[in-house]
């Protein structure tokens, strides 16, 4: 059981790449679509960023994908309850995720963006608020948010243009990141 479980867990790094973006006043999350199973591409057009919480909220996710939709879901009922609060929204649900039997071995990490924050989650218990408002997770989030944080003090590039441009450094630097990628903004 124990090697079933870790081939899970160095499964989800190998399988996307997500990437938040905060500059100025525009918060973008950028994703792209390929799905990778082994060597084998399997599907390029996944959509791993999601709104919630009425269009106020943007969570993307690296992982497993049962897991990783079974957390969004989790998170929007969560967002249901306590609207426009999201750190009180990640902590509750990291808790769950810890604590809960059925949860704590859900495989995944996401991104959560609002309008003033944007916080890393996982299933470690780990709510980490993202001070400079740029964060990549996935087996090509490395690459991006290294990118990212280069071209971000560039006045001439704006949040989606740093979020594109990143993107593309990470494709062509991550066998398992793709150049179609889906952008939400907030």
């Amino acid at each position: 059981m124990l090697r079933v479980f870790s081939y899970a867990k160095n499964f989800m790094t190998r399988s996307t790449t997500v990437l938040a973006v905060r500059k100025n006043n525009d918060v973008i999350m950028i994703g792209d679509g390929q799905i990778t199973v082994g060597s084998i591409k399997c599907k390029t057009n996944a959509v791993k960023i999601r709104k919630i919480s009425e269009g106020q909220v943007i969570c993307g996710f690296a992982g497993t994908a049962a897991d990783c939709l079974a957390m969004v879901d989790l998170l929007e009922k969560e967002f249901e309850k306590y609207k426009n609060q999201t750190l009180r929204c990640c902590v509750n649900i990291a808790k769950l995720w810890r604590t809960d039997k059925y949860h704590r071995h859900l495989s995944c990490d996401i991104v959560v963006s609002d309008k003033d924050l944007t916080i890393l989650m996982n299933g470690q218990g780990d709510v980490i608020q993202i001070e400079d408002g740029i964060v990549g997770i996935g087996s090509g989030g490395h690459y991006a948010a290294a990118a990212a944080k280069a071209l971000w003090p560039l006045k001439e590039f704006t949040a989606e243009e740093i979020a594109k441009r990143s993107m593309e450094i990470a494709s062509d630097m991550c066998i398992y990141t793709s150049k179609k990628y889906i952008i939400e903004k907030i």
